[in-house]
């Protein structure tokens, strides 16, 4: 037979306990009024404690809250601060190139071309100043077989392969790289040809002619579409082939092709 843990007596005084209580809370008539003020006089320090802890833990709980919005705040504005240095790293190069490509604008001869500039997204990894990757190509107009210059009319190669957007530039310093030139001075004529990467070469100038060290050497326009009168470089040394037939001339570049950045792609001469 199941134990019985509430007797009827137990049950009775825990019916008349919670009828006094309340009475004693409700005070009806105030007829109770003595006996509530005892009450709540005895439980008014832990009803502070209670109340005390209560707040305590909704403040800890406001805090720890307000921490993680914090964080959650912090971590957007990490965000948008990298997002906006790198808006402004960009428009700063946006800004340098720009400034960059007005420059040399100023110092080509516009009036002459019909000139494609673009900016130059690639190179010879192998460090020969063989050839440039620019950023147009054939959406742009540009043909291979076309020269491309850069500031004060300076040559620095032909197209070789355009695609829709880049082309590859085949510099004088390539070794399949030929151009008709000729002394300014002097007006010796010769081919300017690389020296697989290392350097430029005037050749095939006849014994009879003329060569200075220090005279600038440029394109003479013939026998290609190559305009005359681009600037090559200037001449630093000369000598004779092992045949005795022809002179050669050592040619150095007016500009370090590896430090270009911007170039101009010659369409066509406006005449």
């Amino acid at each position: 037979m199941p134990q019985k843990y509430l007797s009827p007596r137990l049950i009775k005084l825990m019916a008349i306990l919670a009828v006094c209580s309340l009475l004693v809370f409700l005070n009806p008539k105030q007829a109770f009024s003595p006996l509530r003020n005892f009450f709540l006089t005895a439980a008014h320090p832990f009803q502070k404690i209670f109340y005390i802890l209560s707040k305590k833990t909704g403040d800890t709980m406001e805090f720890l809250g307000s921490i993680s919005n914090l964080h959650a705040e912090n971590e957007r504005l990490i965000k948008e601060n990298s997002s906006l240095i790198s808006e402004i790293s960009n428009l700063r190069q946006e800004k340098k190139e720009n400034e960059n490509l007005r420059e040399q604008l100023g110092l080509i001869p516009k009036k002459k071309f019909d000139l494609e500039a673009a900016y130059v997204i690639g190179q010879d990894p192998q460090k020969f100043g063989s050839w440039l990757i620019i950023d147009k190509g054939t959406s742009s107009g540009i043909e291979a077989g076309m020269p491309v210059i850069v500031f004060q009319g300076i040559i620095i190669g032909r197209i070789s392969e355009a695609y829709l957007t880049s082309s590859k530039i085949e510099l004088l310093t390539n070794s399949l790289s030929s151009i008709n030139a000729s002394d300014s001075e002097t007006n010796s004529r010769g081919i300017v040809r690389g020296e697989f990467g290392l350097g430029v070469l005037l050749d095939m100038v006849a014994q009879t002619d003329v060569l200075n060290v220090g005279d600038e050497v440029v394109t003479s326009g013939l026998g290609s579409d190559v305009p005359k009168g681009l600037l090559i470089g200037k001449i630093q040394e000369i000598k004779t082939t092992q045949d005795k037939l022809f002179q050669q001339a050592l040619i150095v570049p007016s500009v370090r092709y590896s430090n270009l950045e911007t170039v101009f792609v010659i369409k066509k001469s406006i005449n």
